[in-house]
């Protein structure tokens, strides 16, 4: 998950690019960062345990065309000056995304012929290998080792004796982009130039030599290789905080533009028909996913199964790649991921299609890994997401699955229902009053339960995600029939249990369930589309009353309600919810 950019410009200013670069790139890990510079045969390195800004006073005195960086989240070894990137050996300096499963015996071999780390990390043995592969051909050194690595790498190289840097993909994500006639690395799109006119996507096993003059892209044999440049919606690469605090606020606001966007694209360019056939002809389906893509197919299931009477699975991506079911080529797989480049998917998608399964993938991102697996693709149009938690791409991700849902029905119909539920979003979001109760509540809390019934509980599980990633709450979520099967014991003074009433059929079970907490001495509040509950409850507790929406719909309201009182209990609580403890974006490791 760490973030890597590489830049290649003629000037002096490479170091300034790659700090601008690796700003834009900070979602992805902000444990450390670092920037190498190579000036006239010189490799120029300065590296800060924290955040990126610690290197901006150095970086504007770094001088040289060509320069490498890195922000990283850590796996191997604490956050620190020694165990940040850039990794220097020798003629070369390295930035790695990744985990390189190999490196103890590597680091052992090495260590015999005199080569000895300093710092606790997996990736400084790449500069050390490539150091000692190393016979006056750079590009020849690189791939060698690239060849002996294990794992999963992207790479950024710089090397005293090569005027350019060498780009390496190894299941982990590089894109280079060309602007202005200076050539641009970097581990996401939106650390790209918003002016980068052809951007190139390396494949797995890809080495790209970047220079003053271009791009030369080989395999690991050094077999040459040709890729063809594309074109990014400019959306791709928009990631300033339009004026908010936070982006978590700004991506909020844009849950309703998002499920217009993604219904816009799917009835432009979706082939509703093909992926109808997709749907009639599987004997199964399964739905796989991690994080909050996960809790968007838990949504979707219900979906699934009410449009085509039959049950469906929904899996958890890193258990699935280690224990795939038997499947064929009647199992359908929708495959979900905002990034596209998610490690874990991307993998136990590989071994679902390898046993013959079809698969469709659901992503923010047309041109990552996944798409490459995938049979057909349902674009998300939530364009960038800069904030850790996840908000409008899971917005996005309900819609795609929605529609998939109803493309043996009547497509147009099923867009028309999610515009009307758009339109009743910023209402929602815009109630300050309901917001600021509940987010207080939260914050005033030990621990949060969020509990619900059929599509309400899946919309609980991605609401406590939510709230614990960004306010370090413990929070759990639960169906509300099971309080009485061991939930209980968990209620008391300190303690609040937010409960989820959108489904009319089982209201009235609920109403219960709030007072067996109410009556033990817990803390609650509730929201609800049922108007009957609202009245009854609101003599008792906080209510927030949403909206009225068809049933099956109603988690996009309740997820936006929650997705607000999980932004609001954050800054309460100081914490901040673009960049929150121990997490980031784009999970490219296992």
């Amino acid at each position: 998950m760490c973030g890597i950019v590489g830049y290649a410009g003629r000037g002096k200013c490479a170091a300034k690019c790659v700090y601008e670069g690796l700003l834009r790139l900070e979602y992805r890990g902000y444990d450390s960062a670092g920037i190498s510079v190579l000036d006239g045969g010189k490799i120029t390195t300065v590296k800060r345990s924290g955040r990126v800004c610690q290197l901006e006073s150095a970086a504007g005195g770094m001088s040289g065309g060509i320069a490498i960086g890195h922000t990283r989240w850590a796996t191997h070894g604490a956050p620190s000056d020694t165990n940040a990137h850039p990794h220097n050996y020798g003629a070369f300096s390295v930035v790695h995304n990744g985990i390189i499963e190999n490196y103890a015996e590597l680091k052992e071999e090495l260590a015999e012929g005199g080569r000895l780390c300093i710092s606790e990390t997996d990736s400084e043995v790449i500069a050390l290998l490539i150091d000692s592969l190393y016979s006056g051909d750079a590009l020849a050194a690189v791939a060698a080792a690239a060849a002996r690595l294990k794992g999963s790498f992207a790479l950024a190289v710089l090397c005293r004796d090569f005027e350019g840097f060498i780009a390496v993909r190894h299941k982990s994500p590089v894109a280079i982009g060309e602007c202005d006639g200076a050539f641009f690395a970097a581990s996401d799109v939106p650390a790209l130039p918003a002016e980068a006119e052809n951007v190139y996507f390396l494949e797995d096993g890809d080495i790209a030599a970047v220079t003053y003059d271009g791009i030369a892209f080989y395999d690991f044999g050094l077999n040459a290789q040709r890729r063809e440049s594309c074109r990014i919606p400019r959306g791709q690469f928009t990631a300033d905080k339009g004026g908010y605090v936070h982006y978590m606020a700004k991506e909020i606001e844009e849950d309703a533009r998002t499920i217009r966007d993604t219904a816009e694209a799917f009835l432009r360019s979706a082939d509703a028909d093909a992926l109808g056939s997709l749907l009639t002809s599987s004997d199964e389906i399964i739905i796989t996913g991690c994080g909050t893509a996960y809790n968007s197919g838990l949504i979707a299931r219900r979906y699934f199964e009410s449009a085509l009477g039959r049950p469906v699975t929904v899996e958890i991506a890193s258990e699935l790649r280690y224990y795939p079911p038997p499947v064929g080529k009647n199992t359908l797989v929708i495959a979900i991921s905002q990034s596209g480049e998610t490690a874990d998917t991307v993998e136990a998608v590989h071994k679902l299609r390898e046993g013959g399964a079809s698969v469709i993938a659901v992503t923010n991102c047309g041109y990552s890994a996944i798409t490459r697996i995938a049979h057909a693709v349902v674009p998300v149009c939530a364009g960038a997401e800069i904030c850790v938690a996840a908000t409008k791409s899971y917005m996005g991700q309900l819609a795609a699955l929605y529609l998939i849902s109803r493309c043996t029905g009547d497509v147009r119909a099923a867009a028309k229902e999610l515009t009307d539920v758009a339109e009743k979003i910023p209402s929602v979001i815009s109630d300050d009053a309901n917001a600021d109760c509940f987010s207080d509540m939260c914050a005033e809390s030990f621990a949060v339960f969020f509990l619900g019934r059929g599509a309400d509980y899946d919309a609980a599980v991605e609401a406590s995600l939510k709230l614990k990633e960004v306010s370090y709450i413990f929070s759990d979520a639960y169906p509300s029939g099971e309080l009485k099967h061991g939930t209980l014991a968990l209620v008391d003074e300190s303690t609040l249990s937010v409960f989820i009433i959108c489904q009319p059929e089982t209201a009235n079970k609920c109403l219960s369930a709030v007072h067996e907490v109410l009556c033990r001495g817990g803390r609650a509040a509730v929201l609800t589309s049922v108007p009957e509950a609202a009245e009854e409850l609101g003599k008792y507790l906080p209510v927030w009353k949403l909206p009225k929406v068809s049933p099956r719909l109603a988690p996009f309201l309740s997820a936006a309600a929650l997705q607000r009182v999980a932004y609001l209990t954050a800054v309460r609580l100081g914490r901040n919810p673009d960049k929150p403890r121990n997490l980031a974006k784009s999970v490219t490791v296992e």
